[in-house]
């Protein structure tokens, strides 16, 4: 199978049922090696504290938020983005990158509003709402999950696909936010 995605991808070949096996493939892949860490107790709380922090804001502070991200991509100075990126539940999320020996290219969660929580690395916005990853996936439901195709990814220089599914708290089942995961696609046929 391996061979088949790489001989389609090289050829710009991508077929629904191409598309199909990489999401069966990519769904499976979320549930043997993420689904254990996916709600531990570092990353829940987190999601939790910030919903609650963030819990009156506008659709105007959310797009004031993000294009302050955006304007630090790159910078030295980053205070938006060091409050994500330099966290204990983004430490997490770097330690299961690593461990994951390069099957796992990225990961980061999101709250209520789209907003990143946490990341593995700088994301190139901050907001994720408006993007299938978090609206397929958190306003949907508990079980809800979106695949992306698998893409070349230009500064990888491999090909990747992007899973994201709904997390729930485990102590009350309400979804209170969502993850995305970089999955290469070596890893998965």
């Amino acid at each position: 199978m391996k061979s088949l995605l790489a001989t389609a991808l090289a050829l710009g070949l991508a077929t629904p049922v191409l598309a199909d096996d990489a999401s069966t493939a990519m769904g499976a892949f979320l549930d043997e090696n993420v689904a254990p860490w996916a709600t531990d107790p570092v990353l829940v709380d987190a999601i939790r504290a910030q919903n609650e922090a963030h819990a009156g804001l506008t659709q105007a502070n959310i797009d004031a938020m993000d294009q302050a991200w955006r304007n630090e991509v790159g910078q030295a100075d980053t205070p938006t983005i060091s409050r994500v990126i330099d966290s204990a539940a983004s430490d997490f999320l770097r330690a299961r990158v690593d461990a994951s020996a390069g099957a796992i290219t990225e990961v980061f969660i999101m709250d209520d509003h789209g907003l990143n929580v946490a990341a593995s690395a700088t994301t190139s916005d901050f907001w994720q709402g408006d993007e299938a990853k978090f609206s397929e996936t958190y306003g949907v439901g508990a079980d809800a999950r979106h695949f992306s195709e698998i893409e070349k990814d230009e500064s990888t220089r491999s090909y990747q696909g992007q899973a994201s599914f709904a997390i729930t708290d485990p102590d009350s089942g309400e979804v209170i936010g969502a993850m995305t995961v970089g999955i290469n696609a070596e890893a998965l046929f």
